[in-house]
């Protein structure tokens, strides 16, 4: 079993890959074929993908029995005590994200409404 996942891939890729498996939603294949021909698709995914991303998810033998592929992708495969896992990337910590320290502008606006109203009492 073979599962094949396009993201921003140019549409000769798709339907090149439609050749040999379905696609069940817009950039999502599912098929069963061959070790080599899941190889020599995977070899096309790569060189028709350009600045797109694509993940691939097969059967192998073994206690998971899947494995992953990734191409340009985010999230890596990570071994984990013998069962291979998709790493999601750290997520920046708050501070430098790009946010603001202080208050927000409504904030302030609020704040200056209050204090106009206590000096017309």
């Amino acid at each position: 079993m073979v599962v094949v996942v396009l993201t921003a891939c140019p549409a000769g890729l798709r339907g090149y890959l439609t050749r040999w498996l379905l696609e069940i939603s817009p950039g999502i294949f599912v098929g069963h074929v061959t070790s080599r021909v899941r190889d020599l698709l995977w070899m096309q995914v790569v060189d028709l993908a350009k600045d797109g991303r694509a993940l691939m998810v097969h059967s192998v033998r073994g206690e998971q029995r899947l494995a992953f592929r990734v191409h340009r992708h985010d999230w890596t495969p990570t071994d984990f005590d013998g069962i291979e896992l998709m790493m999601r990337p750290t997520e920046p910590t708050i501070g430098a994200g790009g946010m603001r320290h202080g208050w927000s502008k409504a904030s302030r606006y609020r704040k200056s409404q209050r204090s106009k109203v206590k000096k017309n009492e």
